[in-house]
């Protein structure tokens, strides 16, 4: 279901993007909707970033903003990278996005929304760790380095493959802060800091992270800085796209489901809340659906 509420005010001018054109090696499409309904292999969450940014700035050249990537790594494709141990991949990537391109983690402003939007994250070279990511990604499969963002625990970081077999694990990049690598005693050290004192560093914590996800964690991320602003239809317009790309996420729908009825589209909420306890309808969050429903029924009926 697509909501028709839209934020109260969106720019009506984007970042500078440049004149190139995209590459040409796929048809970009221009709904979200019809990019969320692609299969996994298909979904490019660089362009997924593109058309979410979109919803800010009306008059966004999605293309352009793609071809600031080819821009980005054209002066580092003749370095050989991709024959450099991952060691060195990092340690070239990282001296170029972040010391001669100036990328950094905007440690000063973490939660701007800018940080979560692709065009601002190109053009003010700040961002928060997925988006930083992003760009590392990017870059790095432009020049032959096999790079893939990593949902981790609370602060999102990239791994480098080793291309040959090899008992060595891949090296971890932080994205955030200057692209420097982290091994096992800094990652443990990271993750007892977001999640707990106690907790030990496991498989799933370090696996790549699929592009449905990437964008999912983007699209929270974002929905979160504009509940904390007081920006609820922008809010619920993100939370729109999340429920759009994952379907069958029951609390996506059920978020969306009460801000809906929060806002006044109470047959919104209803559909998403019900869909929600179809999905789940065991538990104390069921219980509490059960009674907003309850509650969004009397004032229907009140409002008839």
């Amino acid at each position: 279901m697509r909501l028709a509420c839209r934020p109260e005010t969106r720019h009506s001018s984007a970042p500078m993007t440049s004149p190139a054109t995209a590459p040409s090696s796929a048809r970009l499409v221009s709904r979200f909707e019809e990019f969320a309904s692609a299969n996994e292999q298909a979904i490019d969450v660089a362009l997924g970033a593109a058309l979410i940014a979109r919803d800010v700035y009306d008059d966004l050249d999605v293309a352009s903003v793609l071809a600031r990537f080819e821009e980005l790594a054209g002066p580092i494709t003749r370095l050989g990278l991709a024959q450099m141990p991952p060691e060195a991949q990092a340690l070239e990537l990282a001296h170029y996005l972040y010391e001669r391109q100036g990328f950094a983690g905007n440690e000063a402003d973490y939660y701007d929304p800018k940080n979560s939007l692709l065009p601002d994250v190109l053009e003010r070279r700040l961002g928060i760790p997925i988006t930083l990511a992003l760009v590392y990604c990017e870059v790095a499969k432009r020049v032959g380095v096999p790079a893939q963002g990593v949902g981790f625990p609370g602060h999102f970081l990239v791994r480098i493959e080793r291309r040959i077999e090899s008992n060595l694990p891949p090296v971890m990049v932080d994205p955030f802060f200057g692209g420097r690598t982290l091994d096992e005693k800094a990652l443990l050290s990271l993750l007892r800091r977001v999640v707990g004192p106690s907790e030990t560093l496991r498989a799933e914590h370090l696996a790549p992270a699929s592009p449905r996800i990437i964008l999912a964690r983007m699209l929270t991320n974002l929905k979160a800085v504009y509940l904390a602003r007081g920006e609820n239809s922008r809010a619920l317009l993100a939370l729109d796209r999340l429920v759009t790309l994952t379907p069958d996420a029951p609390f996506a729908l059920r978020e969306r489901g009460m801000l809906a009825a929060r806002l006044g589209s109470i047959e919104v909420a209803r559909a998403d809340l019900n869909r929600f306890l179809e999905l789940n309808p065991e538990g104390t969050e069921a219980q509490a659906v059960r009674a907003r429903l309850q509650s969004l029924g009397a004032a229907r009926h009140w409002l008839n």
